[in-house]
């Protein structure tokens, strides 16, 4: 059994170091990097050149009632609003080792409403 979860940590880390080796965020299109655990999800706007993080958003200590994807939803609909306060429109896209749908997708999808460009 543990050396089933090893290797799924270690499969995560190759697939989240793929990703980020052709992933970088600059000052004029930053990163958005998406975490997404059991109970919460988290979105930032990275610089990389600059080592800096632009905005963010959380339902960490929010009173946000629903599932996870919604609340994945009103994530990506809050960092998209964050981010046109910023003057940010386009960003380049981290999704963290994880694969493209569900809670994920949820988020970019929201985000894009909200007028984001990735």
């Amino acid at each position: 059994m543990a050396a089933n979860l090893a290797k799924k940590l270690l499969n995560k880390s190759l697939r989240k170091n793929r990703v980020r080796s052709k992933v970088t965020g600059t000052a004029e299109r930053p990163r958005l990097t998406v975490t997404i655990s059991n109970k919460h999800v988290s979105a930032q706007l990275i610089d990389d050149v600059a080592q800096k993080t632009v905005a963010a958003s959380t339902t960490v200590g929010t009173k946000q009632e629903g599932t996870v994807t919604e609340q994945a939803a009103f994530v990506g609909t809050d960092i998209a609003k964050k981010a046109k306060k910023a003057k940010i429109n386009a960003v380049v896209f981290d999704r963290n080792g994880r694969q493209y749908a569900g809670r994920l997708s949820a988020l970019a999808d929201a985000a894009r409403k909200e007028g984001m460009e990735f």
